[in-house]
C-alpha cells in the first residue's frame, strides 16, 4: 500500500512538471488534492491492516516412528521421513495385530473378579510408542514487538513441543487442547517446529488414536492482544422480547502499559446485521478485563430445532491504534433444571434424546475430519437425536462447532480416570498435577458454545463410595463453577449405592447414573436435587444384518461367528434393553433424558468378546461404516415421531422363527 502511494505521488508530480503552461494556482490545488488522497489511502491502509494472523499448520509435515533426540534441532535432516498432512493418526494405518497392547485386566463392569489377558481392547492397532513430527513455516511480518502463540487442538499424547531448537512446552493429556507462548523463539522466516509424542501401553480402554490427530494453529498478534480463549460470554436474561448479553474480554499487555485501551464490540446476527454495539475504556482497576453489556431486541433463540447463532466481533485499540480483532460465536438461550419438574430450554420442557460417542471415526481413525463428523450428526439428527455426550474425554472443537450449527445439546466430558487406576498407565498417573489445568482448558475452550449445556467431570471412576471420591468430585465441580458459573455439572455414576452413601451423589449438581434404573426412584426420593439423568443407557450389542433363531433375550451371549444378533435383544450383564429406558424417561418429568451407549460403533472394546479376532465394539446404533443397524429405526420411531418410520427386516418371520 505504501509503495502504491509513493508511485501515485511520483506520477502526479511528474505530470505537474510536464504542464509547462499550467498556472501556479491550479498546480498548487492539484498538489493539495494529491496529499488529501494520499492521507485517505493511508488511513484506509491503517484500518484494514491485519491485527491478528492465524496460520493453520496442515501440510508438509515430516513424520517418523524413530525416537531421535536430535530431531529437535533445526538443521536435522528429515528428508527421508514420511511426508504427512495434519491431522494425522499413525495408528490407523495398521497393520492389525492381536498382540498389540495386550492387557491383563479384570473388567469389573462385566462382573470379573480376576484378571485375564485381553486382546483387541484398544483395537489391535499400532498406536503405542513414539512418533516425531517436524515442519517448517514462515511468520511473515513478525517482529519483536509482537506476540505469538501455538495452539494444539489435541495431540496424542505426552506432547513435547520444540520451536527452533527450544522446548516451549509439555502437555500429557492427549484429548485436551493446549497452547504455549512462542514469542521468544519465533522468527519471521524458516521456523522449525518439532513435536515428540509418546503413547504408553495399557493406557486406554478403547482405541485412543495417535499423533497430531487434531489441528495445529499459530496466532500472531500485536503486543497488546486478546489471548487464546480470552472471552467469556453469557446471556443472563433471555426472553422472546429481548436478551441481555454480558461479555468479559481478557487482554494481555506489554510490561507497564500506561496508555488508553478501548474495546469496540459489535454483535451481529446470522445475516451479519449489527444488532447491538458497545465501546468500553479499560481502567487500571479492571484487572485487564473489559466488561461489556448488550441488549439484543427480539432475539432468535438457539434450540435444537432452530440453532440460530450470533457473533460478537471485538476490536482492541491502544491509544487509537488497532491492536487486535477477536470473534466470539454464541447463541442466545436459557437452560434451567427445576427439581421435580425437569429441564427447560427457553421456557419449554425438553429431554435429552442423546447418544454417547467415542472420538474415532471408524475406518478413518482418530484424525479429525469435519465432513465425516457432519455425516455422523446428519444421520443422528434424522433419527431424532438431539444430544451428544463426548465419551469419555474433551471433544475436538470442530465437533462442538457443528453441534452449535446443527442443533445438538452437549454433555462435554473430561476424564475416564481420576486418581485411582482403571488402566495401568492411564490418566491417574497425571491427575494430581494436571487435573485442574486440564479442567480449566476444557471449560475456557467451550464455555461460549450454546450447544454445551452440561460439564461432566468423570465416567464411572473408581472410588465413588469413598471420602476421596467425594473430595475429588467437589474439587472438580468447584473448578467448573469458578470458571463457568452458568452451567451445571454431572458425572457418570455406576456405583449408585456407594455414591449415595458417600454423599457424592448429593453433592453433584445433576445426578447422572450409568444404567442402574433400579436407583432412579431411590435417588429422586432421597436426594435434594429431585432430578435424575440417564448419563449412559441401554448398552445393547448387535451386528448389522446378523440374526439368530429362535430370538431370545440374553446377557453376554457369544456366538461361533463372533457376531451379535441384529435384533435389539442381546445386552451386557450390567445393562438393559431400550424399552426400559423409554418407560423411565417418558413417564417421569424429573428424569431429564438419556445418552445411549453408543451412537456409532468404535474401534476397540469388543464386548462381549474379549479375544482376537474381535477388535471393535458392537454397541453402536450405527456401524463403523456409518450404516444404520435395525435398532436405528426403533430409536427413530420413538425419538422422531413427526416423521414416518418404516423399516422392513430382511427375513421371514414364520412360526418358530
Amino acid at each position: 500500500m505504501v509503495f502504491l502511494l509513493f508511485l501515485f505521488a511520483f506520477f502526479v508530480e511528474f505530470r505537474l512538471n510536464s504542464f509547462i503552461f499550467a498556472d501556479r494556482f491550479h498546480i498548487k490545488l492539484l498538489k493539495m488534492r494529491t496529499k488529501i488522497v494520499c492521507m485517505i489511502l493511508l488511513c484506509v491502509s491503517a484500518v484494514t491492516a491485519q491485527a491478528r494472523k492465524e496460520l493453520l499448520l496442515e501440510k508438509n509435515w515430516k513424520f517418523s516412528r524413530d525416537d531421535l533426540s536430535e530431531a529437535v534441532q533445526p538443521g536435522f535432516d528429515d528428508t527421508k521421513w514420511q511426508t504427512v498432512t495434519v491431522p494425522h493418526d499413525w495408528g490407523v494405518y495398521g497393520p492389525f495385530d492381536g498382540n498389540a497392547d495386550l492387557q491383563n485386566v479384570a473388567i469389573v463392569q462385566d462382573g470379573e473378579t480376576r484378571a485375564s489377558l485381553k486382546s483387541g481392547r484398544t483395537g489391535g492397532l499400532p498406536y503405542i510408542g513414539v512418533g516425531w513430527y517436524r515442519t517448517h513455516f514462515d511468520a511473515s511480518g513478525f517482529n519483536r514487538g509482537q506476540s505469538a502463540s501455538i495452539l494444539f487442538d489435541g495431540a496424542m499424547s505426552n506432547a513435547h513441543v520444540y520451536l527452533n531448537g527450544h522446548e516451549v512446552g509439555y502437555w500429557p493429556y492427549g484429548y485436551n487442547s493446549f497452547y504455549f507462548n512462542i514469542t521468544p523463539y519465533l522468527k519471521e522466516k524458516d521456523n522449525t517446529l518439532a513435536v515428540r509424542l509418546e503413547n504408553l501401553s495399557e493406557s486406554s480402554r478403547w482405541y485412543p488414536g495417535s499423533g497430531l490427530y487434531r489441528n495445529v494453529h499459530v496466532f500472531i498478534t500485536e503486543d497488546a492482544h486478546i489471548p487464546v480463549w480470552g472471552t467469556q460470554l453469557t446471556t443472563p436474561e433471555v426472553n422472546r422480547n429481548y436478551a441481555k448479553v454480558n461479555l468479559k474480554t481478557q487482554v494481555e499487555l506489554p510490561g507497564e502499559f500506561s496508555g488508553k485501551l478501548s474495546l469496540v464490540t459489535e454483535i451481529k446476527d446470522g445475516q451479519q446485521k449489527v444488532v447491538s454495539r458497545a465501546e468500553t475504556v479499560l481502567t487500571k482497576y479492571d484487572n485487564n478485563i473489559f466488561k461489556q453489556d448488550f441488549v439484543v431486541e427480539s432475539p432468535r433463540l438457539w434450540t435444537p430445532a432452530s440453532p440460530d447463532l450470533y457473533i460478537a466481533e471485538s476490536k482492541l485499540y491502544a491509544n487509537g491504534t488497532l491492536k487486535d480483532e477477536y470473534s466470539t460465536r454464541f447463541g442466545i438461550r436459557r437452560i434451567k433444571i427445576i427439581p421435580e419438574k425437569g429441564m427447560f430450554l427457553n421456557g419449554e420442557a425438553v429431554k435429552f434424546r442423546g447418544v454417547c460417542n467415542h472420538h474415532d471415526l471408524g475406518p478413518l481413525g482418530a484424525a479429525i475430519n469435519k465432513s465425516a463428523l457432519r455425516r455422523q450428526l446428519t444421520i443422528l439428527k434424522d433419527m431424532g437425536c438431539n444430544a451428544i455426550r463426548t465419551s469419555h474425554n474433551m471433544p475436538a472443537p470442530e465437533l462442538v462447532e457443528l453441534c452449535d450449527e446443527m442443533g445438538f445439546m452437549m454433555m462435554v466430558e473430561s476424564f475416564d480416570e481420576w486418581n485411582i487406576a482403571k488402566c495401568k498407565n492411564g490418566y491417574h498417573l497425571y491427575f494430581n498435577e494436571w487435573a485442574e489445568k486440564d479442567m480449566v482448558n476444557m471449560v475456557h475452550n467451550f464455555r461460549n458454545n450454546p450447544s454445551v449445556v452440561l460439564w461432566s467431570i468423570g465416567n464411572e471412576v473408581p472410588g465413588q463410595g469413598s471420602p476421596l471420591g467425594l473430595q475429588t468430585a467437589r474439587f472438580l465441580q468447584d473448578i467448573c463453577h469458578r470458571e463457568d458459573p452458568t452451567r451445571l455439572v454431572t458425572m457418570g455414576i455406576d456405583n449408585a449405592q456407594g455414591a449415595i452413601n458417600s454423599h457424592l451423589a448429593a453433592t453433584i449438581d445433576v445426578v447422572g447414573f450409568t444404567y442402574r434404573l433400579q436407583f432412579y426412584q431411590k435417588a429422586y426420593q432421597e436426594l435434594a436435587q429431585r432430578i435424575v439423568l440417564g448419563a449412559e443407557t441401554a448398552s445393547t450389542i448387535s451386528s448389522r444384518g446378523t440374526y439368530y433363531f429362535p430370538v431370545v433375550e440374553g446377557a453376554n451371549k457369544k456366538h461361533d461367528d463372533n457376531q451379535c444378533s441384529g435384533y435389539d435383544v442381546e445386552r451386557c450383564s450390567w445393562s438393559n434393553l431400550p424399552d426400559y429406558d423409554f418407560i423411565q424417561h417418558d413417564d417421569y418429568p424429573w428424569t431429564i433424558g438419556e445418552f445411549v451407549w453408543t451412537g456409532f460403533d468404535y474401534l476397540g472394546e469388543p464386548t462381549p468378546y474379549g479375544s482376537w479376532p474381535n477388535h471393535s465394539s458392537m454397541f453402536g446404533i450405527i456401524d463403523l461404516a456409518g450404516i444404520p443397524k435395525d435398532r436405528y429405526y426403533l430409536y427413530r420411531s420413538h425419538w422422531n415421531p413427526t416423521e414416518e418410520t418404516l423399516h422392513i427386516l430382511p427375513h421371514w418371520t414364520w412360526p418358530g422363527r
